[in-house]
């Protein structure tokens, strides 16, 4: 799944962008609860802190997972969220959005993030497939069948005007979902990395004001977990 990723990536990227895609050494093989959520996110800080040295960015590829703020805080160069790049992305194309991701146990914890970040109120419904993530490379076609189904309910029934597809594990089907429910679709990774790319233009990094200061230096035991 990490290389379905990298590949998003590499596509959405502009010509001179590197795309370096890595999978943290420990933590779940996927993300579906709320402990393997807070699992992979310290997984993932370990990962950027090794792997980062060099890099202009940050892309965290997990859907509605925790650890954005937190590397924000550790770190100079943005850092994009797959989750807060959808939903602003989205903003900019309708009034309204919805979500279609994976598992139901799933729908809270994006709520949460889109509460977190100020979109709740733009998103109009967060629908899952009942697919579980490491399920949606095994059969690519039952995958767009089973988005497709759901985003044409957020569209009919929930009078969503864009869809955001809530796994990264869904990257490269947007386009299809689009053209079948007559609605703009947008898919996380390439939105995180065009986002990215934008900052970096612009030369803008994370404020160090307040929120994301440094955190004042001490041990922390057994690092990494």
């Amino acid at each position: 799944m990490t290389e379905l990723i990298a590949e998003q990536a590499r596509g959405a990227a502009s010509p001179g962008t590197e795309i370096v895609a890595v999978t943290p050494r420990f933590g779940p093989a996927s993300v579906e609860s709320v402990l393997e959520s807070h699992l992979a996110a310290v997984g993932a800080i370990d990962c950027a802190l090794r792997e980062g040295a060099g890099h202009d960015a940050v892309v965290l590829a997990g859907f509605g997972e925790l650890g954005r703020e937190a590397l924000q805080e550790m770190l100079t160069v943005p850092v994009i969220d797959i989750t807060d790049a959808a939903a602003y992305v989205a903003c900019l194309l309708g009034r309204t959005f919805a979500v279609v991701t994976t598992v139901d146990r799933a729908v809270p914890a994006i709520e949460d993030r889109l509460t977190l970040n100020g979109l709740r109120s733009r998103c109009v419904g967060v629908r899952a497939v009942d697919m579980d993530v490491l399920d949606l490379e095994v059969d690519q076609e039952a995958t767009v069948g089973a988005v497709t189904a759901a985003a044409a309910k957020a569209v009919r029934e929930d009078r969503a005007e864009v869809v955001c597809l809530g796994c990264a594990g869904m990257a490269g089907i947007a386009e299809q979902v689009s053209r079948a429910i007559g609605a703009p679709v947008v898919d996380g990774v390439t939105a995180a990395v065009r986002l990215a790319e934008s900052l970096h233009g612009l030369e803008l990094r994370t404020s160090k004001v307040r929120t994301y200061a440094p955190s004042p230096p001490k041990d922390i035991r057994g690092w990494p977990l």
